[in-house]
């Protein structure tokens, strides 16, 4: 008799949090952690780096307070940002690191997004971060595009969750709300467009090679950018002092010639970063 496929621990990232020590994770799950959060590989990344910042259990707060972005903006609006505010710090650090990923990888950054689903299945918020791309062999249905795309209104981005704590009461009291069947109807009926250009995609096949094709214009832009500036340092000073006529002044020379501080040298690049 064949075995029924196993179902997705929808807790574990409850199980996570709950660790009095994260370093006992392996190093597969665990990306690093601080006193108020912990950062885990997204184990079916929808973009090329996607990780996961999960706030820790820890007193005043309990696992239900924590269950979702609902649960946790229902709580004291003190609490509430200052929960969020360790998972921007611990979001900022994920982002350093992605980012000299990227440049060893492949020399040069692109944006990074920092978000949260208002409607998750997992048990236990979650912080997403993942590089601007949407570009990955798991992207493989539309609801988990939309959820992703950055101007559709599903995914949440952080700084404007932070934003209505700032806002007149009664604006964030209607955004907390995050009523279910407004979101669920963004998933199911928003066309399945190229977030980059807006292009309309008949399946997502084709939305996958369309995305394939805008990161690799991406980095040939890139790589060109790279190329003339190289160009531009390679240039001997002497041809450059040559060009110029008597009467010009010494100062036209020096702004012609690229200085030390001109961010000409190769990148400084951190420790690996599994992919």
């Amino acid at each position: 008799m064949a075995t029924a496929p196993s179902a997705p621990n929808l807790a574990i990232f409850r199980s996570y949090a709950s660790k009095p020590n994260p370093a006992t994770l392996p190093p597969s799950i665990l990306l690093s952690h601080s006193e108020t959060c912990l950062t885990v590989f997204d184990a079916f990344p929808k973009s090329i780096f996607h990780f996961l910042v999960i706030p820790r259990i820890q007193p005043p707060l309990s696992a239900r307070h924590l269950a979702n972005l609902r649960s946790l903006l229902r709580c004291e609006k003190s609490t509430a940002k200052e929960v969020l505010m360790n998972l921007n710090e611990e979001a900022n650090n994920v982002k350093k690191m992605i980012e000299e990923e990227m440049m060893k990888l492949y020399k040069f950054k692109w944006e990074i997004w920092m978000g949260f689903h208002p409607i998750s299945s997992m048990e236990h918020l979650h912080l997403h971060v993942l590089s601007a791309d949407l570009y990955s062999p798991k992207m493989k249905l539309k609801k988990h595009y939309n959820s992703f795309h950055p101007s559709l209104g599903f995914f949440l981005h952080l700084k404007d969750v932070l934003s209505w704590f700032d806002a007149v009461p009664s604006y964030y009291q209607r955004m907390i709300k995050l009523d279910a069947s407004h979101y669920e109807s963004l998933l199911k009926d928003g066309d399945l467009c190229c977030w980059r250009c807006d292009r309309a995609l008949a399946s997502m096949p084709k939305l996958k090679a369309h995305l394939h094709d805008e990161f690799d214009k991406l980095t040939a832009r890139e790589k060109a950018k790279l190329e003339r500036k190289r160009k531009r340092i390679d240039v001997p000073a002497s041809s450059v002092q040559a060009s110029a006529t008597d009467d010009e002044r010494p100062e036209k020379i020096a702004r012609s010639t690229p200085s030390q501080g001109d961010g000409s040298s190769d990148p400084t690049v951190g420790g690996d970063l599994p992919s």
